[in-house]
C-alpha cells in the first residue's frame, strides 16, 4: 500500500478525514504544527511547519502521495497568509519534487473564484477571481501545482472546495456543500486515477443549486452521494436568521467578498 501524507491533520477537514482515510490508506502519515488533541496510538503523526522547507522535506521522505489540507484556512492578515499558504504551498510542492512524491491533491477553495456572481455558472477553465488574500493564496497554489505538473511530472489535482461538513448550513451552502465522504472520493481520484496530469475540480456534492459545472470530476468517475436539498428546510431556516448582505448575497464567495469591500459597485455588479 502507498504511504499517504495528510497535512492539516488538526483542522476541521483533517479531523474528519482522519477517520475516513485509514480504511483506504492504512499507511497514513499525519502532520500539522501541533498534534491533534485526540491523537490515538494507532495514528502516525509528525509535526512540521510548512514555512520551513527542511521540515517539509523531512516530512515527504518515503511518501507516495500527499493530500494537502494544511495552511491558513480563512481570510486573515497578509503575513499569516504569506507564511502558511504562499511560502508553505510552494514548499509543499518543492519538497514533493525533491523527495520523489508521485501525486499531490491540493486543497484549493471556492474563494479562488469567489467574485463570480451567483447567477453565472462557471466551469474549471474560468480565470481566477479571488475574493480576498486567502483566495489569492489558493490561486497561487493552483498555479504552482500546474507548474510542477508540467515541468516536473508531478500528478496534481486541485480541489476547489465549497463548504465541507455534515450538512449545508444556509442558502449559499445549498449550492456549494461537500459531504465528507464525497471529498474522500475526490481525494481517491487524485491519488489513484491513471489519467491525472493536472486537474482543477470542484469540491461539491450533488447540489441542485450548484453554481459550478463539475463535469470533469464526473468524467474521472466522481459519483457524489450527498444531496444538499435533503437539508433544504434546515438551511433556509438558518438563512432567515442572517442579516441581508447586498455584496455577499450577490457573489459566490459570500461574506469573503463583503470583507473590506469598498469598490464602486456600479462597475462590477449587474444589479438587474
Amino acid at each position: 500500500m502507498p504511504r499517504i501524507l495528510m497535512t492539516g491533520a488538526s483542522g476541521g477537514i483533517g479531523t474528519s478525514l482522519r477517520k475516513l482515510l485509514p480504511p483506504i490508506y492504512p499507511d497514513l502519515l499525519l502532520s500539522d504544527l501541533k498534534a491533534p488533541a485526540d491523537l490515538s496510538s494507532q495514528e502516525t503523526f509528525k509535526a512540521a511547519d510548512l514555512a520551513d522547507l527542511a521540515q517539509v522535506e523531512a516530512l515527504c521522505e518515503g511518501v507516495d502521495g500527499i493530500v494537502h489540507f494544511g495552511g491558513y484556512s480563512v481570510e486573515g492578515p497578509w503575513n499569516d497568509i504569506l507564511q502558511a499558504n504562499i511560502i508553505g504551498g510552494y514548499n509543499l510542492f518543492e519538497a514533493a519534487r525533491r523527495k520523489g512524491v508521485k501525486r499531490v491533491v491540493f486543497a484549493s477553495s471556492n474563494h479562488a473564484v469567489g467574485f463570480y456572481p451567483r447567477h453565472r455558472k462557471i466551469d474549471n477553465d474560468v480565470q481566477p477571481r479571488p475574493d480576498g488574500r486567502y483566495g489569492v493564496s489558493k490561486v497561487f497554489g493552483e498555479a504552482v501545482g500546474s507548474l510542477y505538473a508540467d515541468k516536473h511530472g508531478l500528478k496534481v489535482t486541485c480541489l476547489r472546495i465549497g463548504n465541507f461538513g455534515e450538512r449545508p448550513l444556509d442558502k449559499r451552502r445549498l449550492s456549494i456543500w461537500l459531504k465528507p465522504e464525497d471529498l474522500v472520493q475526490l481525494c481517491r481520484i487524485g491519488l489513484e486515477h491513471p489519467d491525472i496530469h493536472f486537474e482543477v475540480l470542484y469540491g461539491a456534492s450533488l447540489n441542485e443549486r450548484a453554481w459550478w459545472d463539475n463535469q470533469r470530476a464526473y468524467d474521472l468517475g466522481y459519483r457524489p452521494t450527498g444531496r444538499a436539498e435533503d437539508f433544504r428546510e434546515h438551511a433556509m431556516a438558518e438563512q432567515a436568521k442572517l442579516p441581508a448582505d447586498p455584496i455577499g448575497d450577490y457573489f459566490q464567495g459570500g461574506a469573503f467578498c463583503t470583507t473590506e469591500f469598498d469598490a464602486d459597485t456600479s462597475r462590477i455588479i449587474d444589479w438587474g
